[in-house]
């Protein structure tokens, strides 16, 4: 009898071990939580990948954070290369596109104000302040399904987190209101003490010069007011000085070659041609094309394409140009995701570069959510910009 309830004892007792040894969905979350929530820095590595209009774009995606709201994430586009950095530090939120020396400033409160798929607190917060998450277990690990909040763009709807049972986020997919998965970002590091310092966010290691002495970057206003207009555009996205040396006969067509086209009797910089008007596929109901016009600029072609109807708006495509100094160019909203880039969305309007071309599209008839729409059906013919000398 004595030995009958050793054993019993001894059952039970390894039963209780081993159903502790084993942590619940909320457990995780709670253990990934605490992990974020105590992290002074870190840094995360992985793939985001965007599913739109039966395409998908990927990137590789590196994110830094440092407490106090110090952010930079590094997108990496794998079909074109492409790089562009979101940084926010102290004074504002940046959108950088190195490959042509130039970058959005943004007054915005970035991440904070829309749920972003790799942001771990974003990510965290849309979890725990979700009284009908759910949680299940897959595969040896726990799915977390939750709602997300992403004002500028609406159609997303909620958020499924996976992470193992040792407390390790895995991948984060957000889905539509009809269940379409259409992003999907692939955890494959997370450093929560990277030992990261505000000197890694500042905006001046990224700013390049042509000149040692022109050390000082250039403000040049865009704004998503009538002043914002094409006209305008052609001096807020061009610097002020045009870097032109006079030559004459052989010396002229010497230059040609390294530095641009010559007119008169001074060589020029390069300016890019757009050989074929980018159209959206998506207009909407009761709209339609009342113009097209293409105007030659210092820089190279504009085209402003002007519909007209029950929703008025205009779309500008000029080539994308190379700033000789670092350009800053202010804009009212905040930074979003436009198929495989990262434009500037304001409260009419639209701007992002693809393919070497530049787009502006604004019109106050327009919601955002057709803004975005109109943006995202242009250009998948991968028509791209050729430079011209």
């Amino acid at each position: 009898m004595i030995l009958k309830k050793i054993i019993g004892l001894t059952l039970a007792i390894l039963l209780l071990v081993t159903g502790c040894g084993e942590k619940s969905g909320e457990d995780v979350v709670k253990s990934v939580s605490d992990k974020v929530s105590e992290s002074s820095s870190y840094n995360l590595k992985g793939n985001m990948e965007i599913y739109t209009n039966e395409e998908t774009f990927t990137y590789s995606i590196e994110v830094d954070f440092l407490k106090d709201n110090f952010y930079k994430v590094k997108m990496v586009n794998q079909t074109n290369n492409h790089e562009q950095i979101i940084l926010r530090n102290s004074d504002a939120v940046y959108v950088i596109t190195p490959s042509l020396n130039k970058s959005f400033k943004f007054q915005s409160e970035w991440p904070e104000n829309s749920s972003q798929a790799y942001i771990l607190a974003s990510i965290l917060s849309d979890i725990n302040n979700d009284s009908s998450k759910t949680i299940e277990e897959v595969d040896g690990s726990y799915v977390v399904k939750s709602v997300v909040n992403y004002p500028n763009n609406p159609d997303l709807a909620y958020q499924k987190t996976t992470m193992d049972k040792d407390g390790n986020l895995k991948k984060n997919e957000i889905y539509n209101d009809k269940d379409e998965l259409k992003m999907k970002v692939t955890f494959t590091s997370i450093d929560y003490k990277a030992s990261l310092k505000e000197e890694d966010f500042v905006l001046e290691q990224y700013i390049t010069e042509d000149t040692e002495e022109n050390t000082d970057t250039k403000e040049q206003t865009n704004t998503d007011t009538e002043e914002n207009t094409p006209n305008n555009q052609e001096n807020n996205n061009t610097t002020e000085d045009k870097s032109e040396t006079d030559c004459e006969g052989e010396a002229c067509k010497e230059e040609e070659t390294e530095n641009g086209a010559c007119e008169g009797d001074a060589c020029t910089e390069e300016t890019g041609s757009i050989e074929n008007i980018l159209y959206p596929l998506y207009v909407p109901s009761n709209t339609y094309l009342s113009s097209s016009d293409k105007v030659n600029t210092d820089v190279g072609d504009r085209i402003i394409l002007t519909f007209a109807g029950d929703k008025n708006f205009v779309l500008v495509e000029e080539a994308a140009t190379v700033a000789e100094e670092f350009e800053i160019i202010p804009v009212y909203g905040d930074p979003l995701i436009v198929n495989d880039t990262i434009g500037a969305l304001g409260a009419n309007s639209l701007s992002w570069t693809k393919d070497n071309i530049s787009y502006y599209l604004t019109g106050t008839d327009l919601s955002t959510e057709e803004l975005l729409t109109i943006g995202e059906s242009i250009g998948y013919n991968n028509q791209t910009v050729s430079l011209e000398k």
